[in-house]
C-alpha cells in the first residue's frame, strides 16, 4: 500500500522552556492542524525519543502524548534507535500504514536537553558507544575527529571543505524560522573556532537542543480525498552497522548509509541522480562527506570536492541540508529525524518559503551513533 504525508510541523529548537511532554504535545498538535484532521482520526502515535528517562527521568511519554492529544484509544508506542530514532520513526510509521495496520498514523519526535550540564549531556549520549569503548572514555566527537583526519590526510582534502560545510548549513539556517542558530558564519571564524577534537574545531560541531517535530501518514488514497498537497513515501530501508567502530573495515565508510540508501533506490525504482534535495545527518561536518559518498552522491573521497565547487549550496545541483542541517537547525535527538522528514515535505509540496528549491524528490538519511544504526527515507511529490 502506498503510504502518503499529509502533514507534518516543526517547534523552534534550541534552548526552550518547556518540558518534553510540552513540546511534543505542541508538535504533536500543530501536525494535526497542517494534516487538517481531527485526534479521533489518529489510530496509531509513534513517539521518537531517545532518551527522556535519562535528561529527564520521565518515561511513558507516548502514552501521555495520547492522552494530551485527545487520540485515545489509539495505540501508542515510543520509538528509540539512538540518534536515528526520528528516522525510524518514520519507518514504523510507514509500516504500520503500508501493512494496513492503521489508516492514520501520528508520529511525533522530541527531546530536552539543554537543562542539562554539556558534560552530563555528552555523557548520556556516550552510552550510544560500546561498553569497551566506553569505558575507555571514547565520545562520538572523538571518534568524529579521529575520522576527520583520516579523511583528510588520505584524500588529500583541505581543512576549509569541512568550513564550507558549516558557513553552507549556516547560511541555509538563516531562513528557517525554527532553526537554534540562524545566523550567517565565515571560514575565517570556523577555522580558528576552539579545537574540541583535532581536527575539528566548535563550529564543526552540531549544538546541544531542545525541540520537537510531527508528521501525519495515511494511505495516498485517502490522501487524494483531504488534500491535492501531499508526498509518497517511495523508498525507505533501515540498516545497522558494527557497533564497535574499530571493527570496520574502512572507518571513511558508513555502511549502515551505503546498504540503507541501496535498498531504499531499490524500493524507489530511481538512483542517487534522481534526488532533487537531501537532508544528511552532519551532527558533524565530516559526517556530511561521508553520506553523500555513502548515498551515492560523489565517489569515495571526492565529497569535498562537489562542496568545494558549490554543488550543494540551495542553487546548487543537489541542494544538502536547506533546513541548515543539524549543524545550524540543531539535534534534539528523537526529534532529527522527524524534522528531516518535515523538511523534505515542505519542500516537496512548496511551503519551505525562502528555502525552497526546485524539487519533486528528496531523501533524509538519519543516522545513529556513528553509523551504528541508519534510516534512508525517499519521497516524491504526489501526483
Amino acid at each position: 500500500m502506498t503510504v502518503a504525508v499529509i502533514g507534518a510541523s516543526m517547534t523552534k529548537f534550541g534552548e526552550r522552556d518547556a518540558w518534553i511532554q510540552e513540546l511534543i504535545a505542541q508538535a504533536g498538535e500543530a501536525a494535526l492542524d497542517d494534516a487538517g484532521i481531527e485526534p479521533d482520526d489518529v489510530e496509531h502515535l509513534y513517539v521518537s525519543n531517545m532518551s527522556s528517562g535519562e535528561f529527564q527521568g520521565q518515561t511513558g511519554i507516548m502514552n501521555a502524548l495520547a492522552h494530551d492529544l485527545g487520540v485515545m484509544p489509539a495505540y501508542s508506542e515510543r520509538v528509540d534507535q539512538t540518534s536515528s530514532s526520528g528516522g525510524a520513526g518514520i519507518y514504523e510509521a510507514w509500516q504500520s500504514v503500508a501493512s494496513g495496520a492503521s489508516d492514520m498514523t501520528l508520529l511525533v519526535g522530541g527531546e530536552k536537553m539543554t537543562h542539562r550540564s554539556t558534560a552530563e549531556s555528552t555523557d548520556i549520549i556516550a552510552s550510544i558507544t560500546h561498553p569497551a569503548e566506553y569505558k575507555h572514555g571514547l565520545t562520538l566527537p572523538s571518534f568524529a575527529g579521529m575520522t576527520a583526519r583520516h579523511y583528510l590526510e588520505r584524500f588529500d582534502a583541505p581543512r576549509e571543505s569541512l568550513a564550507k560545510v558549516a558557513v553552507k548549513n549556516h547560511r541555509n539556517g538563516v531562513d528557517n524560522p525554527h532553526a537554534q542558530f540562524r545566523k550567517e558564519i565565515d571560514e575565517e571564524t570556523a577555522l580558528e573556532s576552539p579545537i574540541v577534537a583535532d581536527p575539528l574545531r566548535l563550529y564543526d560541531f552540531c549544538p546541544i537542543t531542545d525541540g520537537s517535530a510531527g508528521m501525519v501518514f495515511t494511505t495516498e488514497e485517502r490522501a487524494k480525498e483531504i488534500t491535492d498537497d501531499y508526498a509518497v513515501i517511495s523508498g525507505i530501508a533501515g540498516a545497522t552497522d558494527t557497533h564497535v567502530v574499530h571493527e570496520r573495515d574502512d572507518p571513511t565508510v558508513m555502511g549502515g548509509v551505503v546498504d540503507s540508501s541501496d535498498q531504499a533506490y531499490e524500493m524507489a525504482g530511481i538512483g542517487p541522480d534522481d534526488i532533487d534535495v537531501a537532508e544528511l545527518h552532519d551532527m558533524f561536518t565530516i559526517l556530511e562527506f561521508l553520506q553523500m559518498e555513502g548515498c551515492g552522491f560523489a565517489e569515495q573521497g571526492e565529497a569535498w570536492k562537489q562542496v568545494e565547487e558549490g554543488r550543494t549550496e540551495k542553487d546548487g545541483e543537489l541542494p544538502i541540508n536547506t533546513s541548515g542541517g543539524l549543524k545550524s537547525k540543531g539535534h534534539p535527538l528523537g526529534a532529527s529525524g522527524v524534522a528531516q522528514g518535515y523538511e523534505i515535505y515542505k519542500q516537496l509540496v512548496g511551503e519551505a518559503g525562502p528555502r525552497q528549491v526546485e524539487a519533486d524528490t528528496g531523501l533524509a538519511c538519519n543516522v545513529g551513533g556513528f553509523g551504528n544504526c541508519v534510516i534512508t527515507t525517499i519521497m516524491e511529490a504526489g501526483q
